[in-house]
């Protein structure tokens, strides 16, 4: 066996599982290693290579180079052959372009909208191309990942409006497709997290429930880092006992303390407690499906995560939260080098099989 075998053997494996007021939470240990308060050895290794103690901090932010500074060379993990199909979806205001990742069937299968991260600023289908692929073979589901409109050129909630459309074309298409069209799911990575839940809220506002289950990969629920009765962010919640300040600055790099991303998505137009921009200030997410959450230890985004998963969980919603500790933001980028991102494909994977078998 491989040690990348090993591996993820050990993660299907070596875990603590915690069942508190109806959430499920299941803490994935670093693959390997007994330490704890520390970086996973891989996340170590790949943040000490790209950095420079030489580079001056650039306190300016540029759209574009940080757009072309997102994503990371992952590979494809698939063992069968996945079809890709590039196609566009019709819209009032304007095509939008998907890939669909087809496994190989013949019978009707489930499927998995997919919406990729970046901030509402960034991201590509190409970042994620290879999790959708490893997607569609794990889960046997067709999954439609969106390119939906990036702010600021495009801001709230043009982005969100693609991906609702999206989904209903899905639903609407369900034969052509050959999909089960009572077995249409939604996921994505970061914002792409925010786009799926939020997406959720607008099925259960029209009353329709079409969307079966939803896996949320570190999102961004909480847009301004507001507290709430039930979330309050601080430093002091991260067990660090290891490389102190390399990893304080790995969790405080999704901190953003001028308002950036509400400037650039919302642009002055919405509240940032909106619940389509902040799903977790929504009044009610009783109708919302059952919920995979995945978080990473080291990453700002965790405590918001966590949040949202125990404000579902409190209101009935079949809710399972994954930690993956020594992890920071986008690990799942890493597919082919971290293990725990190839996991993360299938416990998202395991999730709808459950709902579906």
């Amino acid at each position: 066996m491989s040690l990348y075998a090993q591996w993820m053997e050990s993660l299907k494996s070596t875990n603590h599982v915690v069942v508190s007021n109806h959430l499920e939470t299941i803490i994935k240990l670093i693959p390997g290693s007994d330490r704890t308060g520390d970086l996973d050895p891989r996340v170590f290794a790949t943040l000490t290579a790209n950095h420079s103690s030489h580079d001056e901090p650039d306190t300016t932010f540029d759209l574009e180079v940080a757009r072309a500074s997102m994503g990371w060379p992952n590979r494809d993990q698939t063992t069968t052959d996945i079809k890709t199909e590039y196609l566009m979806i019709p819209s009032e205001d304007g095509d939008i372009p998907v890939r669909l990742y087809r496994p190989h069937h013949t019978e009707a299968i489930p499927a998995i909208l997919f919406f990729h991260g970046g901030g509402f600023f960034g991201g590509t289908l190409e970042t994620v191309e290879n999790p959708c692929k490893l997607l569609a073979e794990r889960a046997n589901a067709i999954v439609l990942s969106v390119d939906c409109r990036l702010a600021p050129e495009h801001p709230f909630p043009a982005g969100l409006n693609d991906c609702y459309r999206a989904f209903e074309w899905v639903y609407a298409n369900a034969t052509e497709l050959n999909v089960l069209r009572d077995q249409i799911a939604v996921a994505g990575d970061s914002a792409g997290g925010n786009l799926a839940t939020a997406c959720c809220l607008m099925e259960q506002e029209r009353g329709e429930g079409r969307i079966c289950y939803q896996a949320l990969v570190y999102p961004v629920v909480n847009l301004g880092s507001i507290p709430t009765d039930d979330f309050k962010w601080a430093l002091d919640a991260y067990d660090i006992s290891h490389h102190h300040d390399l990893i304080r600055g790995v969790v405080l790099a999704l901190a953003d303390p001028d308002s950036l991303l509400n400037d650039l998505y919302l642009q002055g137009e919405v509240d940032v407690t909106h619940p389509l921009v902040s799903p977790l200030f929504a009044d009610d997410v009783s109708g919302l499906p059952p919920t995979l959450i995945v978080t990473a230890e080291y990453d700002y985004l965790r405590l918001e995560g966590e949040a949202y998963a125990r404000k579902l969980a409190r209101t009935g919603v079949p809710t399972r939260l994954i930690q993956y500790r020594g992890m920071d933001h986008a690990f799942m980028d890493k597919l082919g080098d971290y293990p725990q991102a190839d996991d993360c494909m299938n416990v998202i994977a395991k999730g709808l099989k459950e709902l579906t078998k």
